[in-house]
């Protein structure tokens, strides 16, 4: 399956940075176990690219049915870098004609995040299919189904402002959601937790609401 097909099937995709390599692969596997076949790292600190090369290796060798992505992405120069590391797909928290043009180039899924209906009537120019409604907590449910009509081609993933809940997940999704990112909230351990398959229980519970 392609990315968009993925999502679909898939439709909770990870958020994550850390500079411990050793902390991140274990964090990639935890959520595969759980069910996650879509992941985004993201290029949030120093060892972001020696760290994605290090993931997509393992992933390779691995979990080759998982598509490992790349976000936080502003630049043309973030772009192709990550792209030449062997990115299966790019998550922009903006819009840029040039990375579209660049990702259309090679053949790969651009998410840009939007806010507006004008930057998501750009994104629709631009070729895009899926949208990251960003920042998911400012714009809400209420905005997805407003605009929603106006873009009938588009997809949306909300990243930021969803909960773990089932609650949260449903709300989106009743909203039209194509998909959810989840970053910090998804790997905050639970208070007194003494299971260490937390977040492989979580995930999957996650990907059962999601569905």
């Amino acid at each position: 399956m392609n990315v968009i097909e993925t999502i679909k099937e898939f439709p909770i995709i990870p958020v994550y940075y850390k500079d411990d390599v050793d902390e991140c692969i274990d964090t990639l596997t935890h959520c595969y176990q759980g069910g996650i076949r879509v992941f985004e790292f993201v290029n949030r600190g120093d060892k972001a690219l020696e760290n994605f090369k290090a993931l997509l290796t393992y992933k390779n060798e691995h979990f080759i049915d998982l598509k490992l992505g790349i976000g936080t992405i502003k630049t043309i120069q973030q772009a192709k870098e990550f792209v030449d590391a062997g990115a299966e797909f790019l998550v922009s928290p903006i819009i840029k004609s040039e990375i579209a043009s660049l990702a259309k180039e090679y053949g790969l899924e651009w998410i840009p995040g939007c806010m507006t209906p004008t930057e998501i009537a750009l994104a629709e120019e631009l070729g895009v299919k899926l949208v990251k409604l960003f920042p998911g907590e400012t714009l809400g449910t209420s905005f997805l189904k407003s605009i929603k009509p106006l873009f009938p081609n588009l997809k949306f993933m909300p990243t930021g402002g969803v909960d773990i809940t089932e609650e949260s997940i449903k709300s989106w999704k009743n909203a039209g959601v194509y998909s959810v990112g989840l970053g910090s909230k998804l790997f905050l351990e639970p208070t007194n937790s003494y299971n260490d398959n937390w977040l492989v229980e979580r995930c999957s519970k996650l990907l059962e609401w999601a569905k």
